[in-house]
């Protein structure tokens, strides 16, 4: 059997690799364009940013080896061509044509081709952006962070990074480890928009400002600025801001040029259509990775999200198919974590503004008991149906999140609500949870709102009301101390302690807005006063929500 896998990453060599542990007799070569195979392209920030050390490591195993073209050959006996293109698919003959470094035409024939041609940054139509000058750069390979290297070493002090998705976030915080002044510029209203709903994206937009970076969001790069040789700056919004480099971050798309020659069915994503056993248009061919689209779970629709985590589930499971083990591929819930300046932050699923009737439980609190010296804050955002079915979550903060992560994913994938979440028997020790877990609870936070128990208004909306000249009374139910050492500088919200408030009843109004640090005292505050007759409202998850949202609108505490 001849196996000829087109693009030497993730998907391609999982691939490559699991056909060989299955069949030690095929033909197996694989072609990559580049100069190294088996790169791990989401390292790539940390090698700019100086956590390792040279682009070998981007390449070895977890016992050190190098995994360059010698070690496939030897290992698995898997022949890789590097700096080789594969310009032909001749699907009559099953062959492909291929062109080496030195410009020799070859041709591969194979009785299955599998198609791993990855992804390419998208270019944006900005001016100046096509000039063949020093300084703009992406960050899709290990060439690219050479040449960021470059441009640093030649005295780069500023840098300007076009997108705040994850490429731009992490991008940030490795220029910043190169001590240079870093502008993030994101032409949506928050940073990660396709990722993070603005409550939780508020939340890394502050913690970036508190380190230093410059976030300007609702912008957009009209022009880069060049002297003919180098960038020098760029145009913001009408406004000129110096660059000595600027990273292109707006994204990737499929690379799909050469399947669409060989007259592959392209899906509606622009990606390459495959069926569950990852099969493309033709039986002979399968494809994986950031070049297919895939299904979401929950809504059966075809996206596109370019994982190595996806990437390498699809190249185990081409491996199968052809060898005769029947595997599917059910598709993905978008899941993704990141981390950045050691804020952790995470997502699954869908988020609020796509669900029509969410309910959402917000929760702040720490990733451990209280007590535990290794305790940190994390936030999480836990997105029901009007059903109480789960449907996605989010999550960030300087504690463990992934784990509070997958168990949202594990829980939306065997289609459970809010109930039978709530009482998942999770692992529990002061080192690891509190008792009931944050993820428990902010299942027991949307059945509360389910149940009709309590109602709520999210930080966004709430800062839109302090930014308005509505009338409305609020009541922070924290210490007085708390409330002294950081207020909000408006008349319309008064203390008044939970332990105080029986005794002060009579000076609450019939329509009140409740606040605390994290929501805890300000829900206990709500239940007693509906049954006093109030009408409540809650500014869900409290300060710990509400603050970097109210930074994002110009609003500042006092103290």
């Amino acid at each position: 059997m001849e196996i000829v896998v087109v693009g030497g990453g993730a998907t391609g060599l999982k691939a490559a690799a699991r056909i060989r542990r299955l069949d030690d007799e095929a033909v197996i070569t694989v072609i990559e364009s580049g100069k190294y195979p088996s790169v791990s392209k989401c390292g790539l920030p940390y090698y700019v940013g100086g956590m390792l050390q040279e682009p070998k490591n981007l390449l070895e195993t977890t016992y050190g080896a190098v995994r360059d073209v010698n070690y496939f050959k030897k290992v698995k006996n898997i022949d890789v061509l590097v700096e080789t293109k594969a310009v032909d698919i001749r699907r009559s003959e099953r062959s492909v044509k291929i062109i080496t470094k030195g410009g020799k035409e070859d041709e591969l024939n194979y009785d299955y081709l599998i198609l791993a041609t990855g992804s390419k940054p998208v270019k944006p139509r900005i001016d100046g952006i096509d000039e063949d000058i020093e300084g703009i750069v992406h960050l899709h390979n290990i060439e690219d962070a050479e040449k960021i290297f470059d441009i640093w070493e030649e005295d780069a002090e500023d840098a300007v990074i076009i997108g705040a998705g994850l490429i731009g976030v992490e991008c940030a915080e490795a220029l910043h480890n190169l001590d240079m002044n870093v502008t993030i510029v994101e032409i949506m209203e928050h940073v990660l928009p396709s990722l993070l709903d603005e409550d939780i994206a508020c939340m890394v937009e502050s913690h970036l400002r508190g380190k230093g970076i410059t976030v300007m969001t609702s912008s957009k790069v009209d022009k880069i600025l060049n002297d003919g040789e180098k960038v020098t700056g760029v145009i913001i919004n009408g406004k000129e801001l110096k660059a000595d480099i600027v990273v292109v971050a707006a994204g990737v798309k499929p690379n799909v040029e050469l399947a669409k020659r060989a007259g592959i069915e392209i899906g509606k994503t622009g990606a390459i259509k495959v069926n569950e056993k990852m099969q493309t248009s033709d039986k002979r061919i399968y494809a994986g990775g950031d070049c297919v689209e895939c299904k979401h779970i929950l809504t059966g629709d075809a996206v596109y999200t370019p994982m190595g985590s996806v990437a390498n589930k699809h190249g185990r499971i081409i491996a199968n198919n052809i060898c005769g083990i029947e595997s599917t591929f059910p598709g993905v819930l978008g899941t993704v974590i990141f981390q950045v300046f050691g804020l952790s932050v995470g997502r699954t699923g869908l988020c609020e503004k796509d669900v029509r009737g969410a309910v959402v439980g917000r929760v702040a609190g720490a990733d451990r008991f209280h007590f535990h010296p290794k305790h940190k804050p994390i936030r999480i955002k836990l997105i029901a149906d009007s059903s109480g079915k789960l449907v996605g979550c989010q999550a960030a903060g300087m504690g463990v999140i992934d784990k509070r992560i997958d168990v949202a994913v594990s829980a939306i994938t065997m289609g459970a609500n809010v109930s039978e979440l709530s009482n998942f028997d999770l692992a529990y020790a002061p080192p690891f949870s509190t008792a009931i877990d944050l993820i428990l609870s902010s299942a027991n936070m949307i059945k509360n709102k389910l149940d009709r128990l309590v109602d709520c208004i999210s930080a966004v909306e709430f800062a839109k009301m302090l930014k308005s000249d509505d009338k409305f009374t609020v009541i922070d139910v924290r210490t007085e101390k708390e409330f002294k050492a950081r207020k909000l500088p408006d008349e319309r919200i008064r203390n008044i302690p939970l332990s105080e408030l029986r005794e002060r009843v009579n000076e609450v109004p019939d329509e009140v807005f409740l606040i605390c640090q994290v929501g805890a005292r300000s829900y206990e505050a709500a239940r007693f006063l509906l049954q006093k007759g109030r009408k409540v409202r809650l500014v869900d998850g409290g300060y710990a929500f509400l603050q970097p949202v109210l930074e994002k609108y110009g609003i500042e505490f006092e103290g």
